[in-house]
């Protein structure tokens, strides 16, 4: 299924990244939001919901899946949007072109009221890039940091996903499921 706010089983640490997520969707809120934390914390699942909630008027762009094609090509006319979702951004740092784009980019989407939403494995201070004018624009806004859960969690996001699809999945199955099957 896709990915939406309503499908993501929100510890209640979370709950202020989500309303702050739905202001700038909805064109009220930050102009840039970080988030960052390792793989598996739901980064990509918040920057995909975040493009639902904006309904047409933004787009999700996986960079790290981007990173062979022109950023140019990639990045052209995106500040005419509502809201721009870049994942995995760190995937396409540490080359030159696409860190000038990237920060062509956020200064175009600034001059024309577009919100960027970004995400990546670190923290914009402990990134590995070469243009400093780039790790500042990051750091503009609001800055997340998210945690992948434990085990409990993951039972529980197990039986709240499987709840949505009119399933009982009791806590012994979820727990031998988080146990037992690949992370």
């Amino acid at each position: 299924d896709e990915a939406t706010v309503d499908n993501f089983l929100a510890r209640p640490a979370l709950q202020p990244l989500l309303g702050a997520l739905r202001a700038q969707a909805t064109g009220s809120g930050e102009a840039v939001i970080y988030l960052h934390g390792p793989a598996g914390a739901g980064k990509s699942h918040l920057l995909q919901a975040s493009c639902h909630l904006a309904g047409g008027a933004a787009q999700y762009l996986p960079l790290a899946q981007l990173d062979g094609y022109a950023p140019q090509d990639v990045l052209q006319g995106m500040e005419a949007l509502r809201l721009v979702c870049l994942d995995d951004i760190h995937g396409v740092l540490g080359r030159e072109d696409w860190e000038l784009a990237l920060f062509d980019l956020y200064n175009r989407a600034r001059e024309r009221g577009c919100a960027l939403l970004v995400a990546a494995e670190a923290a914009p201070r402990a990134l590995s890039l070469g243009l400093e004018d780039l790790r500042s624009r990051l750091a503009w806004g609001s800055v997340f940091q998210l945690q992948p859960g434990g085990d409990e969690d993951k039972a529980a996001i197990l039986r709240f996903r499987a709840a949505r699809r009119g399933l009982v999945l009791g806590a012994e199955v979820a727990n031998y499921i988080v146990v037992r099957a690949a992370r």
